[in-house]
């Protein structure tokens, strides 16, 4: 009788779990959080707005913090892994680059953010980042050649830029400032807009992958 019971609730737990749709955590740096733009208009907003257009049950989770590395994000996984997440964007490198980190020290970040997710079964999107040529040839080699190589490693799902939405890194000398705040680094909620355009399809995969 008591296995019974059990089972019952365990199909019961499973009924609300799907009735509540997927969980989808964000962790991120200032672009992820949000920065200088109303709650309804940052990105992860934004992007649950759009997935439900696109008939997706889904909650996103704003786990962005301003200013954040990779090495923030690495002491943050794991609070942020909590047993009601069911998958993850990871989207972090911009302020390491800001910093001139080490390549080799944002790889062995990322790795353990990766490894963490690997260890629940949490699927993952990994958002890439390229490095500006001013701190030469071989720290650009390095640091690019980070997000493919690891999305390839975890089987994780990826995407070379955040800003793909605006063109990415092909933009070139396209005038993209209406889509910016006036710091030409955060975008505004047009440009959010873009931006959610350009990563959406690609969440619609991670939801797939969640099983």
């Amino acid at each position: 009788m008591g296995k019974v019971i059990a089972s019952i609730v365990m199909v019961f737990w499973a009924g609300c779990a799907l009735a509540e749709g997927v969980r989808i955590a964000a962790l991120g740096d200032s672009l992820t959080q949000g920065y200088g733009l109303s709650a309804e208009d940052g990105f992860v907003p934004q992007l649950e707005a759009w997935l439900k257009t696109q008939g997706a049950t889904v909650t996103m989770i704003n786990a962005g913090v301003s200013g954040d590395t990779t090495a923030g994000g690495l002491a943050r996984v794991a609070w942020t892994l909590t047993p009601d997440v069911d998958a993850m964007i990871v989207a972090l490198g911009g302020n390491d680059l800001l910093r001139g980190i080490d390549p080799d020290v944002s790889r062995a970040n990322l790795n353990g953010i990766l490894k963490a997710a690997q260890s629940v079964d949490v699927p993952v999107l990994l958002i890439g980042i390229q490095a500006p040529g001013n701190y030469g040839p071989d720290y650009k080699v390095a640091f690019d050649a980070i997000y493919p190589e690891l999305a390839e490693q975890y089987g994780a799902l990826y995407l070379n830029s955040f800003f793909a939405g605006l063109g990415g890194p092909q933009a070139g000398a396209v005038d993209l400032s209406a889509y910016f705040q006036a710091d030409g680094i955060h975008p505004n909620a047009q440009g959010v807009i873009r931006i959610v355009e350009g990563i959406g399809p690609e969440v619609t995969k991670l939801i797939a992958a969640v099983r």
